[in-house]
């Protein structure tokens, strides 16, 4: 089989164990797939390669079904255990359709005459794991669609710093070096995640989880996999994130949440291409690239003893910073118009129409959520009818009464904004609100009622009234 047929990072990747009770055979298979697989072991009967196989999970076991004291067929340990599922290759040198059906009954993947050719072996061993592959992106697109549909905003904007950082995306993205993504809550760290995995031509899965939404009890057993009994629940055996990421991208997403002890853990799966399920004894070959994120500075948190150094250099070959929203305001109209499209069409409303002085006011705001930020207001626009532009005065202009209005505003809204700003500045006292603001107590109460009436997003008023 020519080195272009074969899967490089799928191979490195997977474990296999051949049984067989020809010494010879054995040595053949094991020479010949260790040139390509992360893990082989061999084993001359079943006792054997139970024993082995209950300290390693293997992807793959390849057995010959002719075996002194049991046959292949007979291994139920591990043709029935639903917790460790390995697929299987079944050899055998008798060509007879009873053994051919009891095979397949029991669940083998492929079945190969002997003596075959290496080629035949390595094709077969070939399709499995892909069929293995396959099953594992399927179990993540289950496991992420939700989290797909929060994060399909594609990369929107036309000014300087999101072209540079297009341009770096497409550099960096077909190599094999870990990234670094930093940058303030809903920049879009995730986003970019996602666009360097699609650039990089990987066949495997792009894999995100975030470090600081899993207990830290749980998060070792969540990145690498574990044994069944592991500790308290583990009724079965699982396979890590790092396993289901094999020959793609795993993105560490809030990786400054990890606490100290994972960090070492992490650091040497990185340095050493392996991992130790929680509860085995044994290693696995691992490869997958790495690519994490964070709205902390690494570096500050190095120096404050709260990250790990070598670690922190470890993932820093390359740090992608990226800008807040409010640095990059002429982006701020693609990104509005595009979200009022879509949202629109989620929800089943019609748009809200952005007019030019609209704009304007969103691009004042300094929107601290950012993107995040801007994509709930306009679907809030859009539920409402209109646009709440009161939200966006910022805190500290909303604290000084004399910093006057947005121009863009219509005078109804400026009367609406300064009849509530006094009204809190009288503590919800009406009676003064109204003398201060040279108004009868009656026109004020029926103004907030309007304002009730029409605008569910109003704020409660308190009727707080003078003795």
């Amino acid at each position: 089989m020519t080195s272009s047929t074969l899967d490089y990072n799928l191979c490195r990747s997977a474990s296999v164990l051949v049984v067989d009770d020809e010494s010879g055979m054995r040595s053949f298979l094991q020479k010949a797939l260790q040139k390509h697989f992360g893990l082989v072991e061999v084993a001359g009967s079943i006792d054997l390669a139970e024993e082995i196989r209950r300290r390693c999970h293997f992807d793959l076991l390849i057995v010959d079904v002719k075996l002194p004291g049991r046959s292949g067929i007979e291994w139920h340990e591990a043709l029935d255990d639903p917790n460790r599922h390995s697929d299987v290759i079944f050899m055998t040198a008798y060509a007879e359709l009873d053994t051919a059906i009891q095979a397949l009954r029991v669940g083998a993947a492929d079945f190969i005459l002997k003596p075959f050719r290496l080629e035949q072996m390595m094709n077969a061993v070939m399709r499995v794991l892909k069929r293995r592959q396959l099953a594992r992106e399927n179990f993540l697109l289950r496991r992420e669609v939700t989290r797909y549909l929060e994060s399909e905003t594609p990369m929107l904007g036309n000014s300087n710093s999101i072209k540079r950082l297009e341009a770096v995306i497409r550099r960096v993205a077909p190599t094999p070096s870990a990234v670094l993504i930093e940058g303030e809550s809903g920049t879009g760290k995730e986003l970019v995640a996602r666009a360097l995995h699609q650039h990089s031509g990987r066949e495997g899965p792009f894999v995100p989880v975030n470090c600081g939404a899993i207990s830290p009890e749980l998060l070792e057993a969540e990145l690498f996999g574990h044994t069944k009994g592991a500790f308290t629940g583990a009724d079965r055996a699982r396979e890590g994130l790092f396993t289901y990421a094999a020959g793609g991208t795993l993105f560490l997403d809030e990786i400054g949440e990890l606490p100290l002890s994972m960090q070492a853990k992490l650091l040497r799966a990185l340095e050493q291409k392996t991992i130790r399920p929680v509860g085995s004894e044994r290693e696995i070959p691992t490869q997958v690239r790495i690519l994490a994120a964070t709205n902390r500075k690494l570096s500050e948190e190095v120096k404050a003893h709260h990250f790990r150094e070598d670690l922190f250099f470890r993932l820093n070959v390359l740090t992608l910073t990226l800008p807040p929203l409010r640095d990059r305001v002429e982006d701020l109209p693609q990104l509005a118009h595009y979200f009022s499209r879509k949202l629109s069409s989620d929800l089943g409303l019609p748009a809200v129409p952005f007019t030019h002085d609209d704009l304007k006011a969103m691009q004042s705001h300094s929107w601290p959520g950012n993107i995040r930020e801007l994509k709930n207001f306009i679907e809030r626009c859009i539920l409402l009818g209109h646009l709440p532009l009161d939200e966006l005065i910022d805190d500290e202009d909303d604290q000084n009464l004399g910093a006057g209005y947005p121009s863009c505003w219509p005078l109804e809204e400026v009367e609406k904004r300064h009849i509530l700003r006094v009204l809190s500045a009288c503590e919800g006292n009406k009676s003064a609100a109204a003398r201060q603001l040279g108004v009868a107590r009656k026109t004020l109460d029926r103004k907030l009622v309007s304002w009730m009436e029409t605008d569910i997003s109003a704020p409660m008023l308190m009727d707080i009234d003078e003795p």
